[in-house]
């Protein structure tokens, strides 16, 4: 009988410490993630993140932007492009005239291009081809950026870009398409 008890016991004090998290719980969390972001402790914070990560579902919806957003600029500044990049992904989709992430993603993009660009001479067919379609990964999201926040740099590169995969027709008519991304543009994520 007391065996029973024992494992009863022992059955309920593991339940009580695995019991899931509340989403106050989630939140609090995320809002420590928000301070250790501002306080500049980006280990902190990045082993924080990954934590919440796994709990993101009990964010609400803009919260859980931001974060995705939060992280994944933490992964950024890590040069952690491959965990960088789905996050900011999210992030485009909840909020497709965020054009920071744009930016953001399109110079991801371009440094994947850059690797390809660097085998051209040596790859052949498939070099190139693989460069083509990290460009092109990367045009939608820097004419974005460059729509809302104009830079000749971006704006240079855009040109490069579509002169090295050879696509003169999209080059024609960029300053139009450019004209009607700028007409919607979010430069804060907002809660």
């Amino acid at each position: 009988m007391l065996k029973k008890i024992i494992i009863l016991l022992l059955i309920t004090i593991a339940g009580v410490k695995a019991k899931a998290q509340t989403p106050d719980e989630v939140y609090d969390q995320y809002l420590d993630f928000n301070l250790k972001c501002l306080e500049g402790k980006a280990d902190e914070a990045m082993k924080m993140g990954e934590k919440i990560l796994k709990l993101t579902d009990k964010l609400p919806a803009k919260s859980r932007t931001s974060f995705y957003n939060g992280l994944a600029k933490l992964y950024e500044d890590d040069n952690q492009s491959v965990e960088a990049i789905p996050l900011y992904e999210k992030v485009a989709v909840a909020e497709p005239n965020y054009y920071v992430v744009h930016r953001a993603l399109g110079y991801l993009y371009v440094k994947t291009a850059d690797v390809w660009y660097a085998k051209l001479s040596s790859g052949g067919t498939e070099a190139f081809n693989s460069y083509k379609a990290a460009v092109q990964k990367a045009l939608p999201h820097l004419e974005k950026a460059q729509a809302c926040d104009p830079s000749d740099e971006t704006l240079a590169l855009i040109k490069k870009l579509y002169t090295d995969i050879k696509d003169d027709t999209a080059l024609k008519s960029l300053q139009t398409r450019i004209g009607t991304l700028g007409k919607k543009c979010v430069d804060i994520l907002s809660e």
